[in-house]
Protein backbone atom coordinates (compact mmCIF):
# COMPACT_ATOMS: atom_id res chain seq x y z
CA UNK A 1 0.00 0.00 0.00
CA UNK A 2 1.28 3.60 -0.93
CA UNK A 3 1.07 6.07 1.75
CA UNK A 4 -0.05 9.69 0.39
CA UNK A 5 2.39 11.95 0.97
CA UNK A 6 1.25 14.91 2.72
CA UNK A 7 2.59 18.67 2.07
CA UNK A 8 4.05 20.12 5.40
CA UNK A 9 4.74 23.48 4.16
CA UNK A 10 4.65 26.00 1.19
CA UNK A 11 5.50 29.21 -0.16
CA UNK A 12 2.97 30.28 -2.75
CA UNK A 13 3.33 29.52 -5.94
CA UNK A 14 6.79 28.80 -5.58
CA UNK A 15 7.75 25.37 -3.97
CA UNK A 16 5.97 23.14 -1.62
CA UNK A 17 7.68 20.31 0.88
CA UNK A 18 6.32 17.40 1.61
CA UNK A 19 6.59 15.01 4.86
CA UNK A 20 8.91 12.46 2.90
CA UNK A 21 11.26 15.18 2.16
CA UNK A 22 10.48 15.95 -1.22
CA UNK A 23 10.17 19.08 -2.85
CA UNK A 24 7.50 20.05 -5.31
CA UNK A 25 8.68 23.74 -7.53
CA UNK A 26 5.50 23.79 -10.37
CA UNK A 27 4.58 27.19 -10.62
CA UNK A 28 1.12 27.57 -9.43
CA UNK A 29 0.42 31.41 -9.25
CA UNK A 30 -1.10 32.78 -11.55
CA UNK A 31 -0.59 31.00 -15.32
CA UNK A 32 0.25 34.61 -16.74
CA UNK A 33 3.60 34.76 -15.30
CA UNK A 34 4.06 30.81 -15.61
CA UNK A 35 6.41 31.64 -18.65
CA UNK A 36 9.01 33.52 -16.56
CA UNK A 37 9.65 30.13 -14.60
CA UNK A 38 9.86 27.65 -17.58
CA UNK A 39 13.58 26.41 -18.68
CA UNK A 40 14.90 27.74 -21.99
CA UNK A 41 17.04 25.21 -24.51
CA UNK A 42 20.82 25.89 -25.15
CA UNK A 43 21.67 27.07 -28.67
CA UNK A 44 25.10 26.79 -29.76
CA UNK A 45 24.15 28.72 -32.95
CA UNK A 46 23.57 32.48 -32.44
CA UNK A 47 20.33 33.49 -32.16
CA UNK A 48 19.84 37.80 -31.56
CA UNK A 49 23.55 37.78 -31.64
CA UNK A 50 23.74 35.27 -28.69
CA UNK A 51 24.60 32.06 -28.64
CA UNK A 52 23.79 29.55 -25.76
CA UNK A 53 25.33 26.28 -24.65
CA UNK A 54 25.71 24.20 -21.01
CA UNK A 55 28.36 22.74 -19.71
CA UNK A 56 29.76 20.80 -16.73
CA UNK A 57 32.14 22.43 -14.72
CA UNK A 58 32.84 19.53 -12.05
CA UNK A 59 32.25 16.03 -13.30
CA UNK A 60 32.74 15.09 -9.44
CA UNK A 61 29.75 16.82 -8.36
CA UNK A 62 28.29 17.67 -11.54
CA UNK A 63 28.19 21.31 -11.57
CA UNK A 64 26.97 22.89 -14.53
CA UNK A 65 27.03 26.41 -16.19
CA UNK A 66 25.42 28.13 -18.77
CA UNK A 67 27.40 30.28 -21.25
CA UNK A 68 26.13 33.47 -23.34
CA UNK A 69 28.66 33.94 -25.61
CA UNK A 70 27.91 37.68 -27.64
CA UNK A 71 27.98 37.28 -31.41
CA UNK A 72 31.30 39.39 -32.50
CA UNK A 73 31.03 42.57 -34.69
CA UNK A 74 33.26 42.97 -37.95
CA UNK A 75 35.38 45.97 -35.77
CA UNK A 76 35.65 43.56 -32.79
CA UNK A 77 39.01 42.99 -32.04
CA UNK A 78 38.89 42.65 -28.10
CA UNK A 79 38.13 39.88 -25.66
CA UNK A 80 34.83 40.27 -23.66
CA UNK A 81 34.78 40.75 -20.52
CA UNK A 82 33.35 37.18 -18.52
CA UNK A 83 30.78 37.81 -15.65
CA UNK A 84 30.09 34.98 -13.48
CA UNK A 85 26.54 35.05 -12.33
CA UNK A 86 24.82 33.23 -9.56
CA UNK A 87 20.84 32.99 -10.03
CA UNK A 88 18.47 34.52 -7.25
CA UNK A 89 15.49 32.56 -5.71
CA UNK A 90 15.91 32.64 -2.22
CA UNK A 91 18.45 29.65 -2.03
CA UNK A 92 15.26 27.34 -3.05
CA UNK A 93 14.28 28.27 -6.01
CA UNK A 94 15.27 29.19 -9.59
CA UNK A 95 17.42 27.65 -12.42
CA UNK A 96 20.15 29.28 -14.54
CA UNK A 97 18.30 28.29 -17.83
CA UNK A 98 14.98 29.91 -16.18
CA UNK A 99 13.46 32.37 -19.03
CA UNK A 100 13.76 35.24 -17.00
CA UNK A 101 17.39 35.10 -16.49
CA UNK A 102 17.47 33.83 -20.16
CA UNK A 103 15.70 36.92 -21.43
CA UNK A 104 17.99 39.32 -18.51
CA UNK A 105 21.40 37.67 -19.52
CA UNK A 106 21.53 37.53 -23.11
CA UNK A 107 20.38 41.24 -23.65
CA UNK A 108 23.17 41.65 -21.34
CA UNK A 109 25.46 39.61 -23.13
CA UNK A 110 24.35 41.45 -26.28
CA UNK A 111 24.39 45.09 -25.01
CA UNK A 112 27.82 45.04 -22.21
CA UNK A 113 29.21 42.89 -24.77
CA UNK A 114 30.26 40.52 -22.19
CA UNK A 115 30.46 36.76 -21.99
CA UNK A 116 28.32 35.23 -18.65
CA UNK A 117 28.76 32.30 -17.46
CA UNK A 118 25.56 31.27 -14.90
CA UNK A 119 25.91 28.64 -12.44
CA UNK A 120 23.41 25.70 -11.73
CA UNK A 121 23.22 26.33 -7.95
CA UNK A 122 22.22 23.72 -5.36
CA UNK A 123 18.96 24.53 -4.05
CA UNK A 124 17.34 24.09 -0.31
CA UNK A 125 15.35 23.02 1.32
CA UNK A 126 17.42 19.33 -0.15
CA UNK A 127 20.73 21.34 -0.32
CA UNK A 128 21.33 23.75 2.84
CA UNK A 129 24.05 26.56 3.09
CA UNK A 130 26.65 26.95 2.70
CA UNK A 131 26.04 24.51 -0.54
CA UNK A 132 24.85 27.48 -2.85
CA UNK A 133 27.89 29.31 -2.25
CA UNK A 134 30.64 26.27 -2.78
CA UNK A 135 28.82 25.89 -5.80
CA UNK A 136 29.37 29.46 -6.60
CA UNK A 137 33.33 29.02 -5.59
CA UNK A 138 33.32 26.15 -7.32
CA UNK A 139 32.62 27.81 -11.01
CA UNK A 140 35.43 30.22 -10.45
CA UNK A 141 37.96 27.95 -9.42
CA UNK A 142 36.63 26.14 -12.92
CA UNK A 143 37.28 29.78 -14.22
CA UNK A 144 40.68 30.06 -13.25
CA UNK A 145 41.45 26.70 -14.30
CA UNK A 146 39.89 27.86 -17.66
CA UNK A 147 42.05 30.22 -17.65
CA UNK A 148 45.37 28.45 -16.78
CA UNK A 149 44.16 25.11 -19.19
CA UNK A 150 42.06 27.25 -22.13
CA UNK A 151 40.13 23.74 -22.59
CA UNK A 152 36.42 25.64 -23.16
CA UNK A 153 36.74 26.89 -26.64
CA UNK A 154 34.39 29.81 -26.30
CA UNK A 155 36.29 31.15 -23.49
CA UNK A 156 39.50 30.48 -25.07
CA UNK A 157 38.77 32.33 -28.15
CA UNK A 158 36.57 35.37 -26.65
CA UNK A 159 37.09 35.43 -22.96
CA UNK A 160 39.28 37.75 -20.73
CA UNK A 161 40.48 36.59 -18.04
CA UNK A 162 41.63 39.49 -16.96
CA UNK A 163 38.46 41.19 -16.65
CA UNK A 164 36.35 38.75 -14.33
CA UNK A 165 33.39 40.01 -12.57
CA UNK A 166 30.88 38.59 -10.47
CA UNK A 167 27.71 39.41 -10.35
CA UNK A 168 24.34 38.12 -8.75
CA UNK A 169 20.96 39.15 -8.03
CA UNK A 170 18.59 38.52 -4.82
CA UNK A 171 20.16 35.78 -2.95
CA UNK A 172 22.64 35.32 -5.73
CA UNK A 173 23.63 39.06 -5.09
CA UNK A 174 24.68 37.36 -1.59
CA UNK A 175 26.58 35.04 -2.87
CA UNK A 176 28.97 38.27 -5.14
CA UNK A 177 30.05 39.18 -1.78
CA UNK A 178 30.39 35.61 0.14
CA UNK A 179 32.53 34.34 -3.27
CA UNK A 180 34.91 37.76 -3.49
CA UNK A 181 35.45 37.28 0.05
CA UNK A 182 36.51 34.16 -0.12
CA UNK A 183 38.51 34.23 -3.24
CA UNK A 184 40.55 36.82 -1.57
CA UNK A 185 42.22 34.59 0.05
CA UNK A 186 43.61 32.68 -2.63
CA UNK A 187 45.83 33.41 -5.39
CA UNK A 188 43.25 33.51 -8.53
CA UNK A 189 46.58 33.57 -10.98
CA UNK A 190 46.47 33.77 -14.29
CA UNK A 191 42.10 35.07 -13.39
CA UNK A 192 41.91 38.84 -12.08
CA UNK A 193 38.95 39.27 -10.24
CA UNK A 194 37.99 43.05 -11.53
CA UNK A 195 34.94 43.34 -9.31
CA UNK A 196 31.42 42.31 -8.09
CA UNK A 197 28.09 43.81 -9.20
CA UNK A 198 25.31 42.80 -6.46
CA UNK A 199 21.91 43.50 -7.64
CA UNK A 200 19.44 43.74 -4.81
CA UNK A 201 21.11 41.36 -1.89
CA UNK A 202 18.64 39.34 -0.04
CA UNK A 203 20.84 40.96 3.22
CA UNK A 204 18.59 40.93 6.15
CA UNK A 205 18.41 40.60 10.01
CA UNK A 206 16.54 38.61 12.75
CA UNK A 207 14.83 41.80 13.53
CA UNK A 208 12.53 43.33 10.80
CA UNK A 209 13.32 46.26 8.96
CA UNK A 210 11.59 49.60 8.83
CA UNK A 211 11.22 48.69 4.91
CA UNK A 212 10.22 44.97 5.42
CA UNK A 213 7.07 46.81 7.63
CA UNK A 214 6.44 49.46 5.05
CA UNK A 215 7.59 48.81 1.42
CA UNK A 216 4.55 46.76 -1.24
CA UNK A 217 5.45 42.89 -1.40
CA UNK A 218 5.84 42.13 -4.89
CA UNK A 219 5.51 38.35 -7.24
CA UNK A 220 9.23 38.74 -6.56
CA UNK A 221 9.33 39.16 -2.93
CA UNK A 222 7.13 38.94 0.19
CA UNK A 223 7.49 38.66 3.57
CA UNK A 224 6.39 35.31 3.76
CA UNK A 225 9.27 34.38 1.00
CA UNK A 226 11.79 35.89 3.03
CA UNK A 227 10.73 33.83 6.00
CA UNK A 228 10.40 30.66 4.88
CA UNK A 229 12.58 30.60 1.81
CA UNK A 230 15.18 31.74 4.48
CA UNK A 231 13.72 29.18 7.10
CA UNK A 232 14.47 26.34 4.46
CA UNK A 233 18.13 27.45 3.54
CA UNK A 234 19.93 28.57 6.83
CA UNK A 235 22.00 25.78 8.51
CA UNK A 236 20.39 24.36 11.53
CA UNK A 237 19.70 26.14 14.38
CA UNK A 238 20.61 29.76 12.71
CA UNK A 239 18.91 32.76 12.45
CA UNK A 240 18.91 35.50 9.52
CA UNK A 241 21.67 37.37 11.85
CA UNK A 242 23.98 34.60 9.90
CA UNK A 243 26.72 35.81 7.85
CA UNK A 244 25.65 34.87 4.69
CA UNK A 245 22.65 36.79 4.99
CA UNK A 246 23.97 39.40 7.22
CA UNK A 247 27.65 40.22 5.85
CA UNK A 248 27.26 43.61 8.04
CA UNK A 249 26.41 42.06 10.94
CA UNK A 250 28.19 41.05 14.36
CA UNK A 251 28.28 37.12 13.02
CA UNK A 252 30.24 38.19 10.02
CA UNK A 253 33.82 38.30 9.53
CA UNK A 254 35.11 42.09 9.81
CA UNK A 255 34.32 43.89 6.57
CA UNK A 256 37.90 45.54 7.15
CA UNK A 257 40.12 42.36 6.76
CA UNK A 258 38.08 41.26 3.55
CA UNK A 259 39.67 41.46 0.75
CA UNK A 260 37.10 42.09 -1.93
CA UNK A 261 37.16 43.57 -5.32
CA UNK A 262 35.09 47.53 -6.54
CA UNK A 263 31.75 46.42 -6.08
CA UNK A 264 28.57 48.26 -7.72
CA UNK A 265 25.75 47.80 -5.40
CA UNK A 266 22.09 48.24 -7.36
CA UNK A 267 19.33 48.65 -5.44
CA UNK A 268 15.86 49.48 -6.24
CA UNK A 269 13.72 52.30 -4.19
CA UNK A 270 11.24 50.18 -3.49
CA UNK A 271 12.93 47.06 -2.21
CA UNK A 272 11.45 45.30 1.12
CA UNK A 273 14.96 44.79 2.13
CA UNK A 274 16.30 48.15 1.10
CA UNK A 275 16.96 49.12 4.44
CA UNK A 276 19.48 46.24 5.20
CA UNK A 277 21.07 46.79 1.71
CA UNK A 278 21.66 50.67 2.45
CA UNK A 279 23.19 49.35 5.78
CA UNK A 280 25.27 46.98 3.88
CA UNK A 281 26.15 50.04 1.97
CA UNK A 282 27.28 52.63 5.06
CA UNK A 283 29.21 49.74 6.68
CA UNK A 284 31.21 48.81 3.44
CA UNK A 285 32.56 52.52 3.07
CA UNK A 286 33.22 52.46 7.09
CA UNK A 287 35.70 49.69 6.00
CA UNK A 288 37.07 52.12 3.41
CA UNK A 289 36.09 49.31 0.80
CA UNK A 290 35.82 50.38 -3.23
CA UNK A 291 31.64 50.85 -3.40
CA UNK A 292 29.40 52.44 -6.22
CA UNK A 293 25.28 53.01 -5.71
CA UNK A 294 23.36 52.06 -8.25
CA UNK A 295 19.15 53.13 -6.76
CA UNK A 296 16.38 51.85 -9.73
CA UNK A 297 13.99 54.74 -8.68
CA UNK A 298 10.14 53.83 -8.43
CA UNK A 299 10.81 49.97 -8.92
CA UNK A 300 10.23 46.79 -6.31
CA UNK A 301 12.69 43.71 -6.47
CA UNK A 302 14.16 42.17 -9.26
CA UNK A 303 11.48 44.55 -11.10
CA UNK A 304 14.17 44.02 -14.13
CA UNK A 305 12.94 40.03 -14.93
CA UNK A 306 9.44 40.32 -14.79
CA UNK A 307 9.72 40.87 -18.16
CA UNK A 308 5.60 41.83 -19.21
CA UNK A 309 6.51 44.94 -16.94
CA UNK A 310 9.39 46.07 -18.84
CA UNK A 311 7.35 45.07 -21.54
CA UNK A 312 3.85 46.87 -20.87
CA UNK A 313 5.42 49.54 -18.06
CA UNK A 314 7.54 52.69 -19.76
CA UNK A 315 8.79 53.58 -16.23
CA UNK A 316 10.16 49.91 -15.46
CA UNK A 317 11.83 49.37 -19.05
CA UNK A 318 13.59 52.74 -18.41
CA UNK A 319 15.05 51.55 -15.33
CA UNK A 320 15.82 48.32 -16.73
CA UNK A 321 18.04 50.05 -19.36
CA UNK A 322 19.15 52.33 -16.55
CA UNK A 323 20.27 49.69 -14.41
CA UNK A 324 21.95 47.78 -17.97
CA UNK A 325 23.53 51.07 -18.53
CA UNK A 326 25.09 51.56 -15.59
CA UNK A 327 26.57 47.83 -14.97
CA UNK A 328 27.80 47.85 -18.54
CA UNK A 329 29.46 51.25 -17.14
CA UNK A 330 31.31 49.73 -14.47
CA UNK A 331 32.85 46.98 -16.76
CA UNK A 332 34.02 49.71 -18.90
CA UNK A 333 35.54 51.36 -16.10
CA UNK A 334 37.60 47.95 -14.41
Amino acid sequence: MVRERKLVDEVSGWLRVYDDGSVDRTWTGPPEMKFVAEPIPAHEEFVDGVAVKDIVVNKKSGLRARIYLPERKLDEHDKFPILLHFHGGGFCISEADWYMYYHMYTRLARSARVICVSAFLRRAPEHCLPAAVDDGYSTLLWLRSSAQELQEPWLKESGDFNRVFLIGDSSGANLVHEVAARAGKIDLNPLRLAGGIPIHPGFVRSKRSKSELEQPQSPFLTLDMVDKFLGFALPAGCTKDHPITCPMGSLAPPLEELNLPPLLLCIAENDLVIDTEMEYYEAMKKAKKEVELLISHGMGHSFYLNKIAVDLDPNTAAQTDNLIAGIKEFIKKH
